[in-house]
């Protein structure tokens, strides 16, 4: 039987479009993204960022058929940044698509589209408006949407984008940068200043909202209480195989795309934000940084504090299912 959805359909949905890069937290939010019955979900495009493209495609299909969302298609981007991601984490989806219930799960290749990623961004702009934009990965398919066809941006309703650290270290270890930058800013740090001067109603939610939600054997061990349910299960195995970094002497694993997701359904002030002008660092050593820029900065919405307790609770509550 396909997977039943938790909440009270409201009387209007709102349209989103998922643009992800393949990792573990990636899949854990189009999980997510599927319980909320207050989403229309227009389609998934995926950015060979954080992932291997197959792969990440692969494990897309099969989330989505866990939910019986044969509907929604499923965009791949062609496009590349200036930073690749290591390998390694790269490789993440991979193991994801051996564990024993996505193995045994089915779907349909029919859902990928022959439409690239931007082109589909674009095909649902067309048809539709007021579109929220959820990024978990890099915003280079957004702004090669939109530069195709500017026009299209007055129908995005806004951009919610896990990217960026701005009154925090960034999570980039590389021998040529200062580690002021987040990753996906730092993938594509040209795309990323595009995106801040799009004129787009952006909110951010970086490292400073995120470095409050880390991982560890707490949140799973209350996970793995509701392991009856199909979702708690299936997750709590996503997480497991990021055990090695919880903790890790250089590097610990976060609910950094999770976070960017609930946006979506927490809006009592569970998440915080702040205005601030805002740019973006495009060559060494600090490329990606988001930095305060109050003479030539963008305005962007910035999350700084969250309710970590209730954050929590409500990932627990939707993933029983």
């Amino acid at each position: 039987m396909p997977l039943q959805n938790q909440q009270n359909t409201p009387l209007e949905k709102q349209k989103v479009i998922f643009d992800h890069d393949g990792g573990v937290d990636d899949l854990l939010s189009l999980m997510l993204l599927l319980t909320m019955d207050h989403i229309d979900l227009l389609a998934v495009t995926v950015t060979p960022a954080d992932c291997y493209l197959s792969d990440a495609t692969l494990s897309t299909l099969k989330i989505l058929s866990m939910f019986n969302r044969s509907d929604v298609p499923v965009g791949q981007g062609q496009l590349h940044g200036e930073n690749a991601f290591p390998a390694d984490w790269r490789a993440q989806p991979k193991i994801c698509n051996v564990l024993p219930d996505m193995l045994a799960q089915s779907y349909d290749k029919k859902q990928i589209s022959d439409l690239s990623a931007e082109e589909l961004i674009n095909k649902c702009l067309t048809e539709q408006q007021n579109v929220s934009v959820l990024m978990t990965g890099p915003c280079t398919n957004l702004v090669a949407a939109f530069e195709k066809q500017p026009e299209l941006k007055s129908k995005i309703k806004d951009v919610i984008w896990m990217g960026g650290a701005v009154d925090v270290p960034g999570n980039v270890a590389m021998y040529n940068h200062d580690k002021s930058a987040e990753w996906n800013a730092y993938w594509d740090p040209v795309a990323s200043q595009k995106l801040f001067a799009s004129g787009l109603k952006i909110k951010l939610i970086g490292l400073d909202a995120t470095n409050c939600l880390p991982v560890n054997i707490d949140f799973l061990g209350q996970l793995a209480e509701q392991k009856n349910y199909p979702i708690s299960s299936l997750a709590c195995q996503f997480w497991a195989t990021t055990i090695n970094t919880i903790p890790s002497y250089e590097f610990t694993y976060f609910m950094w795309d999770v976070l960017a997701t609930s946006v979506l359904a927490l809006q009592n002030g569970e998440i915080e934000f702040e205005s601030v002008k805002l740019n973006v660092a495009t060559s060494e050593p600090n490329a990606g940084q988001t930095y305060r820029d109050p003479e030539q900065g963008f305005d962007i919405d910035v999350a700084f504090n969250v309710d970590k307790d209730a954050v929590l609770n409500y990932i627990l509550k939707q993933f029983r299912c």
